[in-house]
């Protein structure tokens, strides 16, 4: 013999309002997202030499214990570490950066040497006049 359970109109009630709460946990996690997370890491005004300007996103990679000789840029910029440890010496002044860090380069004379214990890696933004 089958037994037929049957459904009380209580029972119905806490079924709808059971699926109703679950589909709404379901919809507001969904509707959860990150919030997109934004830093000013350097802002620095500049005067542009020039109307036109040619700007460049350069990468830089330093094996270790390497070192430039005394050098400038063509134009001035934020360079952003995304590796390593640099020791920068610009217009006589030394500074130790590491991956993560920001600095403004003025376009001074300067070296830049790796202190790190691997390789190193610098990302210029130049702005310098087009030609």
């Amino acid at each position: 013999m089958i037994k037929i359970q049957t459904i009380t109109p209580a029972g119905l009630t806490l079924m709808a309002l059971t699926a109703l709460f679950a589909g709404h946990m379901n919809t507001a996690s969904a509707e959860e997202k990150p919030a997109l997370g934004r830093t000013v890491l350097l802002e620095n005004k500049v005067e542009l030499p020039s109307k036109n300007i040619n700007a460049k996103t350069i990468r830089v990679t330093f094996p270790p214990a390497s070192k430039t000789p005394e050098h400038t840029h063509e134009g001035p910029g934020p360079r952003y570490v995304t590796k390593g440890k640099l020791k920068v010496i610009e217009g006589g002044k030394t500074h130790i950066y590491s991956a993560g860090d920001v600095f403004w380069e003025s376009g001074e004379l300067m070296s830049v040497e790796n202190v790190g214990k691997g390789p190193a890696e610098v990302i210029i933004f130049e702005m310098a006049p087009a030609e």
